[in-house]
């Protein structure tokens, strides 16, 4: 969103903020069976179409919820016709804070991770809508993967987005250099770092990453953590129960800065981009590359990707020793936020919502081969073989954590990543970047 608003704009922007929980409240007891809030499960009034309100950027939700309206969901559309709206992402906030003081939001929507938060503008004025409840009322909750009600329920604090998008975590692999090398997975940090020192020894990158972004390896520094202090690593740190200056957060960023220092990344990989770390692993140049499942579009692209779709293995991060946490605990994220406004979820509505829920899953990945949160009820042929062993991997998955940023303020994720370079570059110790981003934490409360 644009910082420079004229004070026009912020004195609206003010106003609509505080109309909202005066205009939902006022609202209470308006909706049929109930008081519409986002945990009674109430059934609200049917609007005159099932709106949805995205992004520009996002076009693929769009095309797929038109398939389904001319296809599976064809009944539910002519009794209620989909219609879209859209909205700039940098204007989600904006736009949706206006439509909420206006009593306009519509059916189903786009949001901004904080506003569905319990202590969010909408979630505590309970314009969000409880899927977790309205699913199971509908007889179709087993229709969300655990994994995606549970990064959902990580990020959100409770079941207010649907999963669209579904992204897990990890480590792709080239198969013929590991068979090549007779390099099995990694199940342990210490044979992570024995494959590494093999892979080196042969002239291979043992790890693509792309220190240019910051992210992909602050992702390494969270993992570790994850690994050593337990799947509640990074929440203990947002409640303040725990101190990324204890051992196990320091020892996390040392591990991560030891692997800079053994050349696992490469030479010149802090200056290095996301697309040209991409190109180091598909290129066969590197061995490994940790990203999420949305590589799989570079993976797909039989022009990008040199090694052979079916060369692509994915591993889990591993385990420590002596750690809390479980290799079974993938990190995960479930996309942008999209709610739906209680006080518009009338039978219709919930047609659709039970349509969406049992079909998109199917859908998106035939039409789109895009992974959903969502169970896939049909068989979908002449899939990648590393797209069908992700899209099985997130059925069985149960357990989810967050990346190291995910519950930081915006202030301490820039600290985060632009002291990365610094760290991995040993111009600051471990316990100096940590400490520097403890502070901007307690700071920023």
């Amino acid at each position: 969103m644009n910082s420079r608003r004229t004070p026009r704009a912020l004195l609206a922007s003010g106003f609509a903020l505080l109309t909202i929980a005066s205009l939902a409240a006022c609202s209470t007891g308006a909706a049929e069976g109930g008081d519409g809030s986002a945990g009674s499960g109430a059934t609200g009034t049917d609007p005159e179409s099932f709106t949805v309100l995205s992004a520009n950027e996002n076009t693929t939700l769009a095309t797929e919820l038109d398939a389904l309206a001319e296809g599976a969901c064809k009944a539910e559309n002519e009794a209620l016709p989909l219609e879209h709206q859209t909205v700039a992402q940098a204007d989600v906030v904006q736009k949706v804070t206006l439509l909420a003081s206006q009593d306009s939001l519509p059916a189903h929507f786009i949001a901004g991770t904080a506003m569905v938060r319990p202590d969010g503008d909408l979630g505590a004025a309970d314009l969000v809508l409880d899927y977790k409840k309205a699913l199971d009322d509908l007889g179709v909750w087993d229709q969300i993967l655990p994994a995606a009600s549970s990064t959902i329920e990580n990020v959100y604090g409770q079941m207010v987005s649907l999963p669209y998008q579904y992204n897990l975590e990890g480590i792709f692999y080239n198969k013929e250099i590991f068979a090549e090398l007779d390099i099995d997975e990694p199940q342990t940090w210490d044979e992570l770092l024995d494959a590494n020192d093999t892979l080196l020894a042969a002239g291979y990158t043992p790890m693509a990453e792309a220190g240019a972004a910051a992210w992909p390896v602050t992702r390494l520094i969270g993992m570790y953590a994850y690994r050593l202090a337990g799947p509640d690593a990074m929440t203990a740190i947002r409640d303040d129960e725990a101190k990324l200056t204890d051992p196990d957060y320091v020892e996390a960023a040392q591990a991560v800065a030891d692997l800079a220092a053994a050349g696992y990344f490469g030479d010149g990989f802090i200056s290095k981009d996301p697309a040209a770390a991409t190109n180091d692993f598909l290129s066969g140049k590197a061995a490994m590359k940790y990203d999420g499942t949305w590589l799989l579009s570079n993976i797909n692209n039989e022009d990008e990707n040199q090694i052979g779709i079916d060369n692509v293995g994915f591993m889990p991060f591993p385990a420590v020793e002596g750690g809390k946490g479980s290799i079974d605990q993938w990190p995960a994220n479930a996309g942008t936020a999209f709610a739906m406004n209680p006080k518009t979820f009338g039978p219709k509505v919930g047609d659709w919502l039970s349509c969406i829920a049992e079909n998109y899953g199917a859908q998106a990945l035939s039409d789109a081969g895009v992974i959903s949160g969502f169970k896939v009820n049909e068989e979908v042929a002449d899939l990648p073989v590393t797209t069908q062993a992700i899209q099985e991997k997130v059925a069985e998955v149960e357990e989810t954590v967050l990346w190291f940023e995910a519950l930081m303020d915006g202030k301490s994720t820039s600290l985060a990543q632009s002291n990365m370079s610094l760290l991995v570059s040993g111009q600051l110790s471990a316990e100096d970047y940590m400490s520097q981003l403890q502070q901007s934490i307690d700071q920023n409360r």
